[in-house]
């Protein structure tokens, strides 16, 4: 099987392309093309089939992470949406919950009253009703209905969001309005509330609904765009795109529901890291993933990574009510620029500079300092060897642009970059900590795994200020998101609320239940293609002790359901209770609120990466020069080796401080730390403590 993933960020486009049976691997990195992202992604897979020496048709499988979705809910690009909702229900998603961002300011944008995703003037209502447990008490008004669909066609909305009350146990009226739409205006993208997620909760449902047809008809077309630029190249296989949930969709269920892309690539970046903490023998991981724009934060367990949870499940502001994995990004990347605030303080990010015009040293108009022209500063960045020797870096006006930034803040040119190193290492801590430390997880307990082109970069010295002992790098760091997209299944979530209580168990009607979800997610995975022994099944619950707001979800046991193992299903609750708020009350009645199945097509996968070359560490050896360093508050010069790591032979350990180069990131091996090469390939960094932690622990010794 030849396979090509292909993920787009902010600044670059990654591609890897692996032939399973021949074990080999290639890699390639563009620029991105902002104006259409296509552009990179096609120009990369043909320049990939040239150095494969292969043939575009030759392709198995083509899987992609994009951001098209994420950026225009970020950027709020998006489409002009109505919406239809049940009478009285008009200003849900305006009005939206007690929540607020900073809850004690009486001075704050509210992002989804700030920039409602619909105007007020597009949101309409209709005269229908459903009682809670899905019973019509209103008939559907089909005038009031076409009316309305009429009034939004004449306004000339570009999509329409269908929301009822009650509707996610009944969706026959937002079928019916839906079937409307397509009748009286075939031009609309159209998605209803319950064909998304049909879930409990009013509030997350229509505003999940509205993000899906606020970014539609820009996911809708970028795909359609992409399919008819592929063709051309000759590549027959189907294309297939990550979503948030960890698994891939064929194209026609991603651009019918663009709100499960939000975190495509995002997603894959987190799997990457899983799959090489898993050739290192390590489970417990933090995902590290930092590019040119942004730095994005997975947490990965012995059970697999983490989902989020309905209290996380947020994305510029506005609830997102879909499966996805639990990713924390924030704006720092090697593009984040230095500045100083209104109030004098110095600061990182997040604004960028992107790809274009990117930092000062790439020479294409910025002139602002950045991370990376921080790095340039330090010498850690080499302008021989930047993408492989493949793009010239321009350092003198890395120099000019972080020595504007050094007069402003009275520093000298080292101390400022020095600064700005720290200030975007701290931030990069601080985010790690939101996800391990606030959730009751210590970071001295997993190994960070460092991905994206500026990841190992950074790694170590963020390691550092968390305690983390051990640093692993991918042997593609700067593609590992791509390298997720090869290692993981075709997958569908389907859900229904329950609403049952552990003192009024009904295994029949739960066993029921289940079996009813299960049907219906094999039917969709055999008309995408699978055979039955390609399709595996997963069944979950969300539970909470009765008057809780939140759920956790625990596994349902396999098989026919009877009291014993609905009381293992208790059990699990009040274990996981336990690990996630260090208590339990196992007295409590539980609340099993949402069944949940999921289904996995078992898609071929990129199992191993090819054995590097033999080679010795003269060989890897370039040059030993003088690198600046910042160790125990002070900085200073010290002599660092520089290697090309693709010569470094297997078991080789390289003592610090040096420098690793290859064409899709560069390694960063700060003072006091070790490396290893493991026979995978991956690079172990393991931390030692420094100089001034060694004396503390002598004194709590004596003491």
């Amino acid at each position: 099987m030849k396979l090509i993933g292909v993920d787009i960020g902010g600044t670059f486009t990654d591609l890897i392309l692996a032939d399973t049976q021949q074990q080999q691997t290639w890699i390639h990195k563009v620029p991105t093309s902002v104006e259409d992202p296509a552009i990179a992604m096609l120009s990369g897979i043909q320049t990939l089939c040239q150095m494969a020496n292969i043939s575009s048709d030759s392709i198995d499988h083509l899987l992609h992470g994009t951001t098209v979705a994420t950026n225009a809910l970020l950027t709020h690009e998006g489409a002009r949406v109505g919406m239809i909702t049940t009478q009285g229900y008009r200003d849900i998603v305006h009005i939206g919950r007690h929540q607020r961002p900073m809850h004690y300011s009486i001075m704050q944008d509210i992002p989804w009253q700030a920039q409602p995703l619909v105007q007020r003037r597009d949101r309409l209502t209709v005269t229908e009703r459903l009682d809670a447990k899905g019973q019509v008490l209103t008939e559907l008004n089909e005038t009031e209905a076409r009316a309305a669909i009429t009034t939004l066609k004449q306004a000339g909305v570009d999509a329409i969001a269908v929301c009822f009350l009650n509707s996610y146990i009944n969706d026959a009226h937002e079928a019916r309005v839906a079937e409307l739409v397509k009748e009286l205006y075939p031009e609309a993208f159209v998605t209803t509330s319950a064909s998304i997620f049909p879930q409990f909760r009013e509030f997350e449902r229509f505003t999940t609904a509205c993000i899906n047809a606020f970014v539609g008809p820009k996911v809708k077309s970028y795909i359609d765009r992409l399919h008819a630029q592929i063709q051309p190249l000759g590549i027959q296989s189907d294309l297939h795109i990550m979503r948030s949930n960890g698994g891939v969709a064929t194209a026609a269920v991603a651009a019918q529901e663009p709100v499960t892309l939000l975190l495509s690539g995002l997603a894959a970046g987190v799997l990457g890291g899983a799959a090489t903490g898993k050739q290192s023998d390590r489970d417990q991981l933090i995902t590290f993933d930092m590019g040119g724009t942004s730095t994005d934060i997975g947490i990965v367990t012995a059970e697999g990574f983490v989902e989020a949870t309905a209290r996380d499940t947020w994305i510029a502001g506005y609830p997102v009510m879909v499966p996805m994995i639990d990713v924390h990004t924030i704006g720092a990347g090697g593009g984040s620029i230095a500045y100083v605030d209104v109030g004098g303080a110095f600061r990182v990010g997040p604004k960028s500079a992107g790809a274009t015009p990117g930092p000062a040293c790439y020479g294409k108009g910025g002139v602002q300092a950045t991370v990376s022209d921080a790095n340039v500063v330090l010498n850690r960045l080499d302008p021989d060897h930047f993408l492989g020797g493949e793009m010239t870096i321009y350092p003198d006006r890395a120099f000019t642009a972080v020595q504007s930034l050094a007069d402003h803040l009275n520093l000298n040119l080292y101390e400022a970059a020095a600064g700005i190193i720290t200030i975007v290492n701290n931030n990069m801590a601080n985010a790690i900590r939101s996800r391990t430390i606030q959730k009751g997880q210590d970071p001295r307990q997993f190994a960070l795994v460092a991905l994206g082109g500026a990841g190992p970069l950074h790694a170590v010295e963020v390691a550092r200020l968390l305690g983390i002992p051990e640093v692993i790098v991918p042997r593609y760091p700067g593609i590992t998101s791509a390298m997720g997209l090869l290692t993981t299944d075709l997958k569908h979530d389907l859900i229904q609320n329950e609403f049952l209580l552990s003192s009024q168990s009904n295994p029949q009607k739960l066993t029921q239940d289940l079996q009813a979800l299960e049907s219906q997610v094999l039917q969709q995975l055999t008309a995408d293609g699978f055979t039955p022994d390609q399709i595996t099944l997963e069944r979950w619950a969300d539970c909470r002790y009765l008057g809780q707001g939140y759920e956790l979800r625990v596994p349902i046991p396999a098989g026919e359901l009877d009291p014993a193992k609905l009381d293992q299903l208790w059990r699990q609750f009040h274990d996981r209770h336990t690990v996630e708020y260090g208590h339990a009350f196992p007295e409590k009645i539980i609340e099993l609120v949402t069944l949940r199945v999921t289904g996995k097509g078992e898609m071929p996968k990129l199992t191993a990466l090819p054995t590097p070359p033999p080679g010795t560490l003269e060989q890897a050896w370039i040059k030993t020069t003088e690198t600046y360093f910042l160790v125990n508050g002070q900085l200073d010069q010290y002599a660092t080796q520089f290697f090309e790591r693709d010569r470094l032979p297997l078991g080789a350990q390289i003592e610090a401080p040096a420098v690793f180069f290859q064409k899709d990131s560069t390694i960063l091996l700060p003072p006091h730390t070790r490396a290893i090469i493991q026979p995978s390939g991956n690079l172990l960094i393991q931390l030692m403590p420094l100089p001034i932690e060694e004396k503390r622990q002598a004194m709590e010794a004596v003491l």
